[in-house]
């Protein structure tokens, strides 16, 4: 597949990047500036672009089978993901292009919590709420939009650099726990589970999850 992948340079889609080259995929990474560098093999295409602007992704999108987008503002800027999910979602109308999205862990509801999420729990970091809320927004955008051809992957609760062990479990809405409580992926396993669903579409327009 021909992949367009937006926040590359970032610690999730620097992987995805990986993973997509790997498996024999061509793949576009998309930087805001030109001149950053950058970890990508030869193999890999460079452009200059911004998921906020619909004609940047409009162009971007130009002959692909796919875009992902695993990008993250800075904090005090949380604000700015809901501005990307319109410019992307304005962007690819018309263009027939997917979209698989990289999301947050903040709107899974906790098992067993009577639709409680993990945002809402009494131990979850107050540091983390603005991106959560964030992150929260940005999910409904993606809810309420019927044209595009839209995935929504959510993490585990711990999302940290690790191993690709291609091991791990798919869940939808609820937050995926192994038998001591803990929920966690490494970010090198959420591409794996991210590039599956490229290759082998399972949630189209609708939320899932991936966690050990």
């Amino acid at each position: 597949m021909n992949i367009t992948v937006f926040g590359a340079t970032g610690n999730v889609g620097s992987r995805v990047v990986a993973e997509a080259v790997a498996r024999g995929h061509q793949v576009t990474a998309v930087l805001r500036d030109p001149h950053r560098p950058h970890p990508f093999p030869a193999a890999v295409r460079i452009a200059t672009g911004d998921a906020r602007d619909p004609e940047d992704v409009r162009r971007l999108a130009a002959g692909q089978d796919l875009l992902v987008t695993a990008t993250r503002p800075a904090p005090g800027r949380e604000d700015e993901l809901a501005v990307a999910t319109k410019g992307l979602l304005s962007g690819l109308a018309g263009t027939g292009a997917r979209l698989l999205v990289v999301g947050g862990a903040g709107s899974l509801s906790l098992p067993g919590g009577d639709g409680v999420t993990l945002a809402d729990s009494p131990d979850f970091p107050a540091a983390l709420l603005p991106i959560a809320n964030a992150c929260g927004e940005q999910l409904s955008l993606y809810l309420s939009e019927t044209e595009i051809d839209w995935t929504y992957l959510s993490p585990s609760a711990l999302l940290a650099p690790g191993e690709r062990t291609g091991l791990f479990r798919l869940g939808r809405d609820e937050l995926l726990v192994d038998a001591d409580g803990n929920s966690t992926i490494s970010m090198e396993d959420l591409a794996v589970a991210l590039l599956d669903e490229a290759e082998r579409p399972a949630h189209r327009r609708t939320r899932f999850t991936a966690g050990y």
